[in-house]
């Protein structure tokens, strides 16, 4: 499997990454999700870039049934450890994901896998992140809905940091930041997170056949169905399989 930037993060922080503040609003995220797609509890739900598994097992807790996958094997043995039954977790790149039409509902949200491919994990590619967004509209059952976030290109360019940079061809921002193992042991290490405008998560879906339901503002617990602005954190994409 293609190593990835994320997984060395990832080996550091292991269960201390539940710690940090934006992932306190799991249940609020989760309680927006069924509510906006009117879900049953009966769905068959693929969390991609599961990570420790928040999302994945609340959605579990709720009665659904869940296939995590995330390319951090220390990630997937934390979310193991709390997973409900009806919740299954593999190891897998989410650039190259195997499923077809096996998913009433498709996720990658709150730094997901998607727009996690950029920096170094990206190679030569201009837009990993398609082939991500492309598997999981391949993953979805038709008439499934594919939901998932991206960071707010707008709000990085115009609070930019010394230290950091922005690759404007590519529109990935580079963040240098410390962080902290489950013992409180500091690291130092770079974030590559990829950034968009709604214009190009439009086309994007397009791209891959699907059709966008709605783009709106979102925030870490809040996934309220505002316009897109310049100002929160990231966009949340609701699409759904074109047939």
């Amino acid at each position: 499997m293609t190593d990835h930037w994320f997984e060395g993060l990832a080996d550091h922080m292991g269960s201390a990454y539940l710690r940090y503040s934006f992932t306190k609003g799991t249940v609020k995220e989760i309680d927006t999700l069924i509510e906006r797609l009117d879900l049953t509890g009966k769905e068959r739900i693929l969390d991609v870039g599961c990570g420790p598994g928040r999302h994945a097992n609340e959605l579990g807790r709720r009665g659904f049934v869940v296939v995590g996958v995330d390319i951090s094997q220390t990630f997937l043995d934390v979310a193991s450890a709390d997973a409900p039954d009806g919740v299954t977790y593999e190891r897998g790149d989410a650039r190259r994901l195997a499923f077809a039409d096996e998913f009433d509902v498709v996720i990658s949200v709150c730094q997901g896998a998607f727009g996690m491919s950029g920096g170094p994990a990206a190679g030569e590619a201009l837009d990993p992140d398609l082939d991500i967004l492309a598997g999981m509209a391949r993953a979805v059952s038709p008439g499934g809905h594919v939901v998932f976030t991206a960071f707010n290109a707008y709000l990085q360019v115009a609070n930019m940091v010394d230290g950091h940079d922005f690759d404007a061809e590519r529109g990935v921002h580079r963040e240098a930041t410390e962080i902290r193992s489950e013992t409180g042991e500091t690291a130092c290490t770079d974030l590559w997170t990829t950034c968009f405008t709604p214009r190009e998560l439009r086309l994007m879906c397009a791209a891959v056949g699907l059709r966008v339901e709605a783009i709106t503002a979102a925030e870490p617990g809040d996934w309220s169905a505002n316009r897109p602005d310049t100002e929160s954190a990231e966009f949340l994409v609701v699409a759904s399989d074109s047939l």
